[in-house]
């Protein structure tokens, strides 16, 4: 079986947190991946905006497949930064991920994270960028 973006999904759903938060891969391959989920009271911090833990884990989650899509399915997070442009507020998160630099046991990958509100209107509210290593 090839790691396309079925394969991707069956993944995340293997992962409890991410059932648990609701996430959900939209687009898969080629050194990208797009990781997305519902904005929901439970996920917010104490002033109505989303949790940057929250945002976190979806630039964690994404840069990873990203670098996946590149290196095969057996791919660990090697470490990455996380930039909060602005508060997360709207209906869903979404988290785009693509390779920056890729070779044969890591890729450099980049993330942009928006917030969308109920018109569709993207915001940016967060940058990441990590490395995703192939697991031993």
């Amino acid at each position: 079986m090839g790691f396309d973006l079925a394969t991707a999904r069956k993944v995340l759903d293997s992962q409890p947190f991410s059932r648990l938060l609701g996430a959900r891969i939209t687009a898969f391959g080629d050194g990208a991946a797009v990781l997305e989920l519902d904005i929901r009271d439970e996920l917010l911090q104490q002033n109505g905006f989303l949790h940057g833990g929250v945002l976190a884990y979806a630039a964690d989650n994404a840069l990873t497949f990203a670098g996946g899509s590149a290196l095969g399915p057996a791919v660990l997070t090697g470490g990455f930064s996380i930039q909060y442009v602005r508060p997360a507020t709207g209906t869903t998160l979404i988290a785009r991920a693509t390779v920056v630099h890729g070779g044969r046991r890591q890729a450099v990958c980049r993330c942009d994270l928006f917030a969308v509100d109920g018109e569709g209107a993207e915001t940016l509210c967060a940058v990441a960028q990590g490395t995703v290593l192939t697991a031993p």
